[in-house]
């Protein structure tokens, strides 16, 4: 089996979310890709095993399997490309437990084809009040996620969350996000995790498929630019449609190898 490791969402090495990539010559159990995930612990490893016209594609923590991730698939396009299994001009081709994901390539960016996955308002529990402890504008969820509007920028980058009460939290994870205070960057956001083992997400594909939505409808715009302001950071160029939401971002290699058993 090749494995890679892929900073995703990364405008160099060091920077976005890395991922590992983990290319299957043939099936294998869900107990040994746990493994793996657990021994690269990364925030996601992706595994790969070839169809007739695509990949299955399965997202693992080192804690659990999840149902979409938005980075690691990056990465799994971005290494597609890289070695030569797919032409530039080829599209990328995934089967999910989130159903059928597509990648195209524009230029320097890799553009990710996922599914809208909005949030309906929701009560502010206690739990995530003790947890956050800043005052909140807006509180929604999806089948995912929590989604938390803070106050500005500098709330959500100061930010210093209570992750043995968010672990209890009834989600995967929560999303907490302001508009930008740089004109660069319509809205920022911060991604926690406890709950599948990531206190947190350095850049969080699959959270922007809800946040997508809601500042497209706060700021009535299809295309807008995202920053993710965790400590490695990241930079997301998003276009919401009327279902589908198309995620842009850059993908750097940091190194490849073999496991030999």
């Amino acid at each position: 089996m090749k494995l890679f490791q892929v900073d995703a969402f990364a405008e160099n090495l060091f920077e976005g979310n890395p991922a590992g990539v983990c290319l299957l010559e043939k099936q294998i159990d869900r107990d040994l890709m746990q493994k793996i995930a657990m021994e690269m612990n990364l925030s996601e490893t992706a595994f790969l095993l070839k169809k007739e016209r695509g990949y299955d594609l399965r997202w693992f923590t080192p804690e659990s399997e999840v149902d979409l991730c938005g980075h690691a698939t990056l990465a799994s396009a971005h290494i597609l490309w890289e070695e030569g299994f797919l032409e530039n001009n080829e599209e990328a081709v995934f089967y999910t437990k989130s159903g059928v994901l597509k990648a195209f390539k524009d230029k320097d960016y890799i553009i990710l084809d996922f599914p809208l996955e909005p949030a309906e308002a929701a009560e502010l529990t206690e739990e995530l009040k003790k947890a956050l402890k800043v005052p909140v504008i807006f509180t929604g969820k999806n089948r995912m996620d929590y989604l938390i509007e803070v106050e500005n920028e500098e709330s959500v980058k100061n930010l210093k969350p209570d992750f043995e009460i968010l672990k209890k939290v009834n989600a995967r994870g929560i999303i907490v996000t302001s508009a930008s205070s740089n004109p660069e960057y319509d809205f920022v956001s911060r991604f926690f995790a406890p709950a599948v083992g990531i206190n947190e997400d350095p850049v969080t594909g699959s959270a922007h498929c809800c946040l997508g939505p809601y500042w497209k409808e706060k700021l009535n715009k299809d295309n807008l630019i995202a920053y993710q302001a965790s400590k490695r950071g990241g930079k997301l160029k998003l276009k919401v449609l009327n279902d589908r939401i198309l995620i842009g971002g850059k993908a750097i290699t940091f190194f490849r190898t073999e496991i030999l058993k």
